[in-house]
């Protein structure tokens, strides 16, 4: 999508004014390893991608809100009020850039007139790339540049999690919106999700490609699946602090968690903790193979990531697991893991540049004679965090 055709779209949806229209970028992002670690208090290694969320925006000179997605026509304008910017139903895939703006007023920015913003994304909906953060955070850069804002990015960040938590009802961490927030083109971060602290990792991938694989299954159990895994860790937690001073799951050690793992009564919630623990570790693992140039030990890491995910967070599912398996014994990729809160959405796997093409086309063969329809694929270039766009684009 060109700025041309966004331009013109917007203009056919909210007419022409003598206000400047703007452009705004915000990208999606993948987990690269640390699934299911941010809630628990450990480390994620997330990477923003060049798939995003674009918006075109200007100010207008009364209090209403126009909001209009490119990706769902059907729903028409959307429409609201500076002075009511509650939660409402009714206003569906809206309500995220409205929590956004409701978050931007309460914390004191001045935000003195309504807007119109047209948003496109070519991030598929459902597949656990972070259509909605993208959103968010798309639209604090809305706000940042027309209403000429200085504002902290983390501060941007958290006030997306907070839309999120408290506005639309996701008790999700902060992973999201800080690595589209703070994404780097050619680094991946490495974030403490306890202390925030992080560290950009340079993803020198020499010759191999990232590839994103959507199952294009809708991941219609992860909210039910999230809330009930969060509770299970929860316990586990519970039942290790009868005699272990600590405050997340993120702060053991593998060696610690055996010698412990005793306390935790329920056989199922162990499986999770040792999960949480383990893939806490093989993520900091993986910053140190990256800053070595190690990507085939990186790869290793992601396979074994998967296979935690399917056999003790048993978060995959069956058309996961068969496109990690599939990338697994195909020759040229080094690593493949699902990636998300699972129960569909995507994977993702590293592949040589010379076997993308086979290797597409084999996956699709095998995956569409077990589920009767095909994959889809997207090649990922690692890309800036959320940001305005010059004129040209």
């Amino acid at each position: 999508m060109n700025q041309h055709d966004l331009s013109r779209t917007f203009h056919e949806i909210f007419g022409t004014a003598p206000t400047k229209t703007r452009f705004f970028f915000a990208p999606g992002r993948i987990n690269l390893i640390g699934e299911h670690t941010d809630y628990n208090g450990g480390h994620v290694f997330p990477a923003a991608i060049s798939f995003g969320t674009y918006a075109v925006a200007r100010q207008r000179t009364d209090q209403k809100l126009q909001f209009y997605s490119m990706n769902f026509p059907e729903r028409g304008k959307i429409e609201c009020d500076l002075a009511d910017l509650s939660y409402n139903p009714d206003h569906d895939w809206a309500n995220f850039p409205k929590g956004m703006i409701y978050y931007f007023i309460k914390n004191g920015y001045s935000i003195s007139h309504g807007m119109d913003i047209l948003f496109y994304g070519d991030i598929p909906n459902g597949a656990g790339l972070s259509s909605s953060a993208s959103i968010e955070m798309a639209t604090g850069v809305v706000l940042e540049g027309l209403f000429d804002l200085e504002i902290d990015r983390l501060h941007m960040i958290q006030m997306g999690q907070h839309v999120e938590n408290q506005y639309i009802g996701v008790n999700s961490g902060i992973m999201d919106q800080f690595a589209i927030g703070k994404g780097k083109k050619d680094f991946a971060i490495l974030l403490d999700c306890q202390t925030l602290e992080f560290n950009y990792a340079p993803l020198d991938l020499k010759e191999h490609e990232i590839v994103i694989i959507n199952s294009n299954k809708q991941r219609t159990l992860a909210a039910s699946k999230y809330n009930e895994r969060r509770a299970e860790c929860e316990e586990a937690l519970d039942d290790l602090r009868t005699e272990l001073p600590i405050s997340s799951l993120g702060e053991l050690t593998s060696e610690k968690f055996e010698q412990y793992k005793h306390l935790i009564t329920n056989d199922t919630n162990r499986k999770r903790a040792k999960h949480a623990v383990y893939e806490n570790e093989r993520t900091l693992l993986a910053l140190q193979q990256l800053e070595q140039g190690n990507i085939q030990a990186f790869g290793q890491l992601m396979n074994a990531s998967h296979v935690s995910l399917r056999d003790d967070y048993e978060v995959t599912g069956a058309e996961l697991d068969q496109i990690a398996e599939t990338a697994w014994n195909h020759p040229g990729v080094i690593g493949a893991r699902m990636t998300g809160a699972g129960f569909g959405g995507c994977a993702i796997a590293i592949v040589h540049q010379t076997q993308i093409e086979h290797f597409k086309e084999k996956l699709s063969e095998t995956y569409s004679e077990e589920f009767g329809y095909p994959p889809s694929f997207y090649e990922a270039k690692i890309s800036d965090g959320a940001k305005e766009l010059a004129e040209e684009f």
